[in-house]
This record gives C-alpha cells, sequence and structure tokens, in this order.
C-alpha cells in the first residue's frame, strides 16, 4: 500500500472515528445544530475556511483556471468582497442567537419568508452537497484506477459523509475542520512552489501558456466577470452555513474575528489553488485536448489537482495534497448537508408540522434528513457532468433568492414582509423557471455589443435572477406599509 492509498484511506477513518468520539456530546438538539454556541475563534476559522473551499473551488474553479488562467480568480474575487460585507454582519447575527437563515426571514418578514428560504436552501444545498460526492469518486478512482469507478467512488464517498454528518452534526464538524484546514493549507502551499520550480520556473511556467491565461479578462468581456463573480458574491452573503456558524460562535465578537480570518485564509488557498492549475495547464498540456475533455465521465480539467497530486510531485507531498483533497470534499458535503437537514427538520418539521416535537424526536428527524437529502444528492449528479455548472447554479439560486432578502434585512429598513416574499419568490421563480424553460427548447440568448449571451447557461442566468428578485423587493416594500420598529430593530442594533 503507498502513500497515496494510505492518505486516501486514513484520512476519512480518522474523520469517522473523531465523529464517534464527539456523538457523545450531543446532548440536544442544538448542540446537533450550532454546537452549543461555544466555538471559538480558532475552531470557528477552520470550519468556515474549509466549509467555503470545497469542490466548487478544488474542481470547478481549478478547472476554469486551467482552461481560462489568472481570470479565474474573478470566480473567488466575488467572495471575497462577500467576507468583508459579512465581517460587518457576522456580529449581528450572532447577538440575533437564531439557528438558521430561515429563523431569521422569519424574524424580518413572515412564515412564507421562512418556507421560501427553506426551499431554497434545501434545493442549492443539496446540489452543492451533491458534487462533493463526485469529487470524492474522483478521488477514489484516480487512487484505485482499476479497481473503483467514478460511480462507485461517489457512492462511497456519499456513505462517508452521510454517516459523518448523522452522527454528531456541527459537534463534530468544527472538531475536524481545524485539522482539514492545516492539511489544505499545506498540502496547497507545498504543491506550487514544487510544480512551478521542478518544471523550470515561473518564465518557463509563463512561456508554456496559452496567451490569454496571462490577461486579467482571460480573452471574455466584462459581462462575462459578472457573470462568475456575482454568483460567489452572492452565495458567500446567503450562504446559510456560514450563518449557522456564526450562530455557533462564543460570542459577536468572536463570530466577527472569525470572518476576517477566514478571508484572509480563503484568499490565500484560493489563490494558490487558481496557480496551482494555471502551472498545471503548463505542465499537462494534454488534458485541454478536446479528445480528453471528458474522461470515464469526469471532465479532465476539473480534475487538474487531483492530476498534478497522481503525477506531478513526490509521492508524499502528492500524499499530502490528496488528503487535503479529501478534506474538503468532506467538509463541505458535511455542513452542506447538515444545513439543508437543518432546514427540513427546524424550518419545516418542528415549525409547521411538529411544532411540539420532543428534542430527541427532533434530533432523529434531522438525523433521517441527513440520509434522505444524500440520496437526493447522489440523484441530482444525473442532471450534469459539470461541478463548475452544478455549482454556478446553486450559488445562482441562493444569490438571486436569498441574499437580496437577507441584505435587506440588515441593511434597508422600509424593508416590508411583502417585499421580503415577493424577493424570495421571485428569485427562486426566475432561476428555476429559466432553467426548466431553456431545457424545454426556449431560448434566453440575447445579442449585446455584437456578443450573443445566453442567459440560462449558469455562467450568466444569476444577472436575470437577481434582478427580477431585487426589483420585485424594491417595488414591492415601497408599495406596501412600513414594517413596525419592533421587525427591523434587532437587525440594526449592534
Amino acid at each position: 500500500m503507498n502513500l497515496l492509498t494510505i492518505a486516501v484511506i486514513v484520512w476519512p477513518l480518522v474523520i469517522i472515528g473523531v465523529g464517534v468520539w464527539r456523538m457523545r456530546q450531543v446532548r440536544s438538539h442544538a448542540d446537533f445544530m450550532v454546537a452549543g454556541r461555544n466555538v471559538s475563534v480558532p475552531l470557528l476559522v477552520g470550519t468556515l475556511v474549509c466549509t467555503w473551499i470545497g469542490s466548487g473551488s478544488l474542481f470547478g474553479g481549478a478547472g476554469l483556471a486551467y482552461t481560462t488562467g489568472i481570470a479565474e480568480l474573478w470566480f473567488s474575487f466575488g467572495a471575497w468582497v462577500g467576507l468583508v460585507v459579512a465581517a460587518y454582519l457576522a456580529p449581528r447575527v450572532r447577538s440575533i442567537a437564531k439557528y438558521t437563515v430561515p429563523d431569521l426571514l422569519e424574524q424580518r418578514y413572515n412564515a412564507a419568508a421562512r418556507a421560501l428560504g427553506t426551499l431554497a436552501v434545501i434545493i442549492a444545498y443539496v446540489t452543492i452537497a451533491a458534487y462533493q460526492f463526485r469529487g470524492g469518486g474522483w478521488i477514489l478512482s484516480i487512487v484505485f484506477p482499476n479497481t473503483i469507478s467514478d460511480v462507485e467512488g461517489m457512492l462511497i464517498t456519499a456513505a462517508v459523509i452521510v454517516v459523518f454528518t448523522a452522527l454528531a452534526g456541527m459537534v463534530s464538524i468544527v472538531s475536524v475542520d481545524m485539522f482539514n484546514g492545516v492539511i489544505i493549507t499545506l498540502g496547497i502551499l507545498f504543491a506550487l512552489p514544487y510544480l512551478v520550480f521542478s518544471n523550470g520556473g515561473v518564465a518557463e511556467i509563463v512561456s508554456q501558456l496559452p496567451p490569454d491565461h496571462t490577461s486579467i479578462l482571460g480573452g471574455h468581456n466584462v459581462l462575462w466577470v459578472f457573470g462568475v463573480a456575482a454568483p460567489t458574491f452572492l452565495l458567500l452573503l446567503g450562504e446559510s452555513g456560514m450563518y449557522q456558524k456564526f450562530s455557533s460562535a462564543q460570542d459577536a465578537g468572536s463570530a466577527k474575528k472569525a470572518v476576517v480570518w477566514m478571508l484572509l485564509g480563503v484568499v490565500v488557498i484560493e489563490t494558490a489553488l487558481a496557480l496551482t492549475a494555471i502551472a498545471g495547464r503548463a505542465v499537462f498540456p494534454e488534458l485541454a485536448d478536446p479528445a480528453t475533455v471528458v474522461v470515464e465521465g469526469r471532465a479532465a480539467a476539473e480534475s487538474i489537482i487531483l492530476h498534478i497530486a497522481a503525477n506531478g510531485l513526490p509521492t508524499a507531498m502528492g500524499a499530502v495534497l490528496l488528503a487535503a483533497a479529501v478534506a474538503i470534499v468532506i467538509s463541505t458535503g458535511n455542513t452542506f448537508l447538515l444545513v439543508s437537514s437543518t432546514g427540513a427538520s427546524r424550518d419545516v418539521y418542528e415549525r409547521f408540522i411538529n411544532p411540539g416535537a420532543s428534542d430527541s424526536r427532533k434530533l432523529l428527524v434531522q438525523r433521517m434528513f441527513v440520509v434522505i437529502f444524500g440520496g437526493l444528492g447522489l440523484a441530482a449528479l444525473t442532471l450534469s457532468d459539470s461541478v463548475l455548472a452544478m455549482a454556478l447554479f446553486a450559488y445562482s439560486l441562493v444569490g438571486a433568492s436569498l441574499t437580496p432578502a437577507l441584505l435587506a434585512a440588515f441593511l434597508w429598513k422600509r424593508v416590508t414582509s411583502q417585499g421580503g416574499v415577493a424577493c424570495l419568490a421571485g428569485g427562486l421563480g426566475s432561476i428555476l423557471g429559466i432553467t426548466l424553460l431553456s431545457r424545454l427548447g426556449i431560448s434566453f440568448e440575447v445579442s449585446l455589443g455584437g456578443d450573443t449571451f445566453n442567459f440560462a447557461s449558469t455562467d450568466y442566468i444569476v444577472i436575470p435572477g437577481v434582478l427580477v428578485s431585487t426589483l420585485m423587493l424594491v417595488v414591492v416594500s415601497l408599495l406596501t406599509p412600513p414594517s413596525p420598529k419592533e421587525k427591523w430593530a434587532p437587525f440594526h442594533s449592534g
């Protein structure tokens, strides 16, 4: 058994072991959802970074960097700007001390807003959890090429993530994410300089790249930049897992400190990932060949980081990078399954079906939903072969519905309950409606400035979605009576 195999097998076993050990500390449904609201700053930073750096970054973002070059950082830049805003919101979220984003939506708006927000969270987050399963399947199929297929790898990954999440929820997630964060950072920061300097240095790498790879726009236009940056910006500010983790912090000050350190960690890791993928384009140009775009259901460019780990690094360094990839997949999958199951258990079952349920019953229901959503995630993988496409769809769904309503709750006293509900309905309806109608053959292509844009594609769908939801938010709010002070005051204090 070589080091690559050990890295991929041992680390998940360690993580599950921690979950079993920490399960003893789950004494209530609140412990499962927000770890008893007692998470320290270092643990909170680790889990926030590990949640954001998921398969969307490891495969989708890296694949975009491989094919586009340095312009991929616009994809990440949106989230970096969002984190600056999040640092301002984090203390307020912790002070309000709710459990979920739909909790916040109902407090500021009404029960209909809670229901629509929960629907958006479940659809988007099951999709995000799903492509973590796909990423894990790719890792296993590369390490065990003659033993485990992509599909078998997905099933194994899904089982590991579901079991780990169902054991101890947030308690187990924050326990291991500090270690996951260290592994991720070391794996990526060691791989980048080795790959560059073992292949002739920076000048040689740059000389082997297509010309557009060193261009800030990568051969695209400004609307493309908005199309890839807006989803990550909007998702970050509507990211229910992040708000749920803010609620896990020891206090409001800890939540704000954690976001500042999260911003630093995310910028460093995402930049290093992009540069590693770009260097990989110079070292492994064959992955760009149209004949190898799909290999056993895997987009070759999207597996560039795994290809580098297996073929471009010394075995020990490759093992660390693969362990980092495993950490990224499992950590992100855990959080997004936890958040979607929290939405179903707390925001649907407890709120509307059985408000008087015992704590043990609520905990059982949430664990059941972890399993159910794991199965739905596997089914969702049949809808797309591209991690980037699935990521942008999920980001756009959250960004066009949840984010405008959430930002308005904290930043605009004049927003009304009717405006918030209209915003959520407009965002959900536009993204889902455009997606469905385009699959039925209706075109959403528009010519602008001599270029043709397909606003049903995941590159651009966020644009009509945000326009519709924001317009409805503003217009309906201005046409309806202002909310009473007790509605908006908690969101504007501190």
